[in-house]
């Protein structure tokens, strides 16, 4: 399946996950409120943010009740202020509140990778290095995390187990070795690129000779980095991974590799504080 498609599919089928878990036969509180009363509502952000998740809000809404509008004064990708309301819903005053915690919940954690990612996106500006995500991503929300990450100025690494190889320590030593291990993995896709993780500089050398399109190099020392980068001479992609955070980022950007990769984009997480709050009933 295409990946816009497959992202189309995900975001229908979170939305109905989504109002499953939360409403499930119904919203026993909302029914407090009369049937037929209108009211909007305003969604701000308590703090600095970069938007992400307004496909899925859309979605869920159209989904829990058509007579609610969505007035979107943000897109994906864009900067909030703390402060600044971004979005405003019209409708019937119960459709509001039940999709109320659903949407504040997707919206809080995808805006939340967009923001994680634009600041570390920020950090290495300049250097040309490619910021990757990683497949550590909340459960049922690989495709949205993986999308947020571009809202934010990162790249994705792999989707999955099936459109990359990445060779690792317990694939080599159950092939026999690195050469044996990407040998096989031509075998089986040669359209698909090949990536090996290596520990050492022996394992380096032995990856750039077996042919690898991408060597990711695990925790290894600025020092190391550099020296990996003078042995490739542009022959792999390197790609480090490791010890990654905002304090270390620019250093090994430095070192000359060509891309990061860090789990911290979509599994560390603190989600962004939005507030969704009731206006005067429209006229």
């Amino acid at each position: 399946m295409h990946y816009q498609d497959a992202l189309a599919e995900e975001i229908r089928d979170s939305a109905a996950r989504l109002l499953a878990e939360d409403v499930g036969p119904g919203d026993i509180t909302a029914e407090l409120i009369p049937e037929k009363q209108m009211a909007r509502a305003r969604v701000i952000t308590r703090e600095p943010a970069v938007l992400c998740g307004v496909a899925w809000v859309d979605e869920l809404f159209r989904r829990l009740d058509t007579r609610v509008s969505l007035h979107w004064q943000a897109a994906d990708g864009d900067r909030l202020e703390a402060g600044q309301a971004f979005l405003e819903l019209e409708g019937p005053a119960r459709s509001l509140l039940t999709g109320e915690r659903a949407a504040l919940n997707l919206l809080q954690t995808l805006s939340a990778t967009a923001t994680r990612t634009r600041h570390y996106a920020d950090l290495l500006e300049g250097t040309g290095v490619r910021l990757l995500d990683t497949r550590k991503t909340l459960p049922g929300l690989r495709l949205a995390q993986k999308y947020a990450v571009t809202c934010g100025g990162g790249h994705n690494h792999r989707i999955g187990l099936y459109d990359a190889f990445l060779i690792k320590e317990n694939h080599i030593a159950a092939c026999g070795g690195i050469e044996a291990a990407v040998r096989e993995a031509r075998d089986i896709a040669r359209d698909l690129p090949v990536e090996v993780e290596v520990e050492t500089f022996e394992e380096l050398d032995l990856a750039l000779a077996a042919g690898a399109d991408v060597i990711m190099l695990d925790n290894f020392s600025l020092d190391d980095m550099r020296e990996a980068v003078r042995r490739n001479q542009g022959r792999a992609t390197l790609e480090a991974s490791g010890n990654v955070d905002e304090h270390t980022l620019r250093a090994i950007a430095e070192t000359g590799v060509d891309c990061i990769s860090s789990g911290a984009l979509t599994k560390d997480l603190k989600a962004i504080d939005l507030s969704m709050r009731m206006i005067e009933q429209p006229t």
